[in-house]
């Protein structure tokens, strides 16, 4: 079984605040906050899936930094997830696949439930929006 490689944006901007996007489907996890991305498809680096991803969910260009955490692997081992900071390097975040979106500050960020894949990189996540 091939794994399937999944690639998210930890998108802040110049606040220190990241990016978080609402679920709207599938069902089990619709309504909870995950670092928005997809699937890496053939033929593409992660950071060509990254920007590509983020061009579709959020209408914006990303430029993409370093890793956030290491590989988390999902669905039983069927899935890696990689979560890279970003910078939106043009355009402002749309809702096309989520149902909210919203700017959270390193105190705000378990304001809202995070998806289980998403959820270990928060505390990672926190510490870098706090350092400066």
């Amino acid at each position: 079984m091939k794994q399937i490689t999944v690639v998210a944006a930890a998108i802040i901007d110049p606040q220190r605040r990241v990016l978080a996007a609402r679920r709207a489907a599938p069902s089990h996890s619709a309504g909870m906050w995950e670092f928005p991305g997809g699937k890496v498809e053939p033929g593409e680096t992660d950071s060509q899936a990254l920007i590509r991803e983020c061009r579709e969910e959020l209408s914006v260009t990303v430029e993409p930094g370093e890793r956030l955490g290491t590989d988390i692997v999902i669905g039983g081992g069927s899935t890696v997830l990689r979560v890279w900071l970003a910078t939106i390097s043009s355009g402002t975040p749309q809702l096309i696949d989520h149902t909210e979106l919203r700017w959270l500050a390193s105190d705000e960020l378990d304001t809202v439930r995070w998806l289980p894949a998403d959820a270990p990189l928060v505390n990672e996540l926190r510490s870098r929006l706090t350092a400066q």
